[in-house]
């Protein structure tokens, strides 16, 4: 079995009405609050996608929570925003964020909002570098992706996972995609 996590990525993008920032990086290694989680080193192929995406969720929010920052809540359309984008880059091999306010817009989560903000964190691994413990403790060793994750000013976020990653003949693992955002 081949273990491989690859080029987590993150993005930012605030609307004030203007747009800003972007960051990327890579990390590894074991996270100390994954104990407090269910399914955390269970790969995605293991269990359910609903576990895999409920024990990410958890994780982020101990993330914030161990630090006096209010924990996030699930968004309906910014889930269904960033499954879209997980299964899609899992089936068309490929990794990146695109246009990922026009997926999130096209989800319906910016109708009828003056302000808005929006972050995006993606990663694939396979094996035991594909369980939710390891993405997010990858996505907390790389400084874009933890601001995204520690960002006071996000309330909500939509979480996507799909079994299979972006690199062709390596189908043993899962493709996470996570869109934080704040509707004003």
């Amino acid at each position: 079995m081949e273990a491989l996590l690859i080029a987590v990525s993150t993005r930012t993008i605030r609307r004030f009405p203007i747009v800003a920032a972007l960051a990327a990086a890579f990390a590894f290694a074991a996270p100390a609050a994954a104990m407090a989680c269910d399914n955390t080193y269970d790969e995605p192929g293991e269990v359910s996608l609903n576990a895999t995406e409920q024990a990410t969720f958890c994780l982020l929010n101990v993330e914030r929570t161990s630090r006096g920052i209010p924990a996030l809540r699930r968004n309906k359309r910014l889930d269904l925003a960033s499954e879209r984008h997980a299964r899609s880059m899992a089936a068309h091999k490929f990794f990146e964020h695109g246009n990922f306010v026009g997926r999130i817009r096209s989800a319906h989560y910016l109708s009828g909002v003056r302000s808005w903000r929006l972050g995006e964190n993606i990663a694939w691994g396979s094996g035991v570098l594909g369980t939710p413990a390891e993405i997010v403790d990858a996505w907390m060793h790389s400084p874009g992706h933890r601001a995204n994750i520690l960002d006071r000013g996000f309330r909500e976020i939509g979480i996507g996972i799909a079994r299979g990653t972006p690199q062709r003949g390596l189908s043993d693992g899962g493709t996470y995609a996570t869109d934080f955002g704040k509707r004003g």
